[in-house]
């Protein structure tokens, strides 16, 4: 019984410790999304769910829950926006090719289709994000319209 004391009381030291340590958040603000919103031109329902749905993740502004002060979910959380900005970075599209943007079109219309964005493990905490048939189909039509775009652009090429 003493041992299970003794380890509990590590645990608990080693957990408070790790408070004070975290990962570098991604503060940085939304205008860094404005290349991308001023060449794709989404509507205004698209804007929004794309700010509630989508620019935590994949943009360089994430609004941070109150949680994401506790060790070990800061962690958990950084690691879902740097793999969620590998995929797909609105904050960054000025610098991919065309090839590149169109690909991604085509890859957002997919997991959209499919519901596997916004993750489950996001729309857990936000309830927010989750996206209605009729909010998919306002992407899908807006994405499909963006993608047409990028056709006719690498015609012109």
């Amino acid at each position: 019984m003493k041992i299970i004391k003794k380890v509990l009381w590590l645990l608990l030291v080693v957990f408070v410790i790790a408070q004070f340590f975290g990962p570098e958040k991604n503060e940085g603000n939304l205008t860094s999304v404005q290349p991308f919103i001023a060449e794709t031109n989404p509507p205004e329902d698209v804007k929004l769910i794309l700010k509630e749905s989508c620019f935590d993740c994949h943009s360089s502004n994430t609004q941070y829950p109150w949680y994401n002060s506790i060790t070990p979910v800061n962690y958990w959380m950084s690691g879902h926006v740097k793999d969620g900005k590998k995929h797909f970075n609105m904050s960054n599209w000025k610098d991919a090719t065309l090839k590149k943007r169109d690909h991604k079109f085509e890859e957002l219309i997919e997991m959209v289709e499919k519901k596997e964005m916004p993750l489950p493990s996001y729309t857990w905490t936000h309830s927010e994000a989750k996206l209605t048939d009729a909010q998919i189909s306002s992407i899908v039509a807006w994405a499909k319209g963006v993608r047409e775009m990028y056709a006719e652009q690498k015609t012109t090429e």
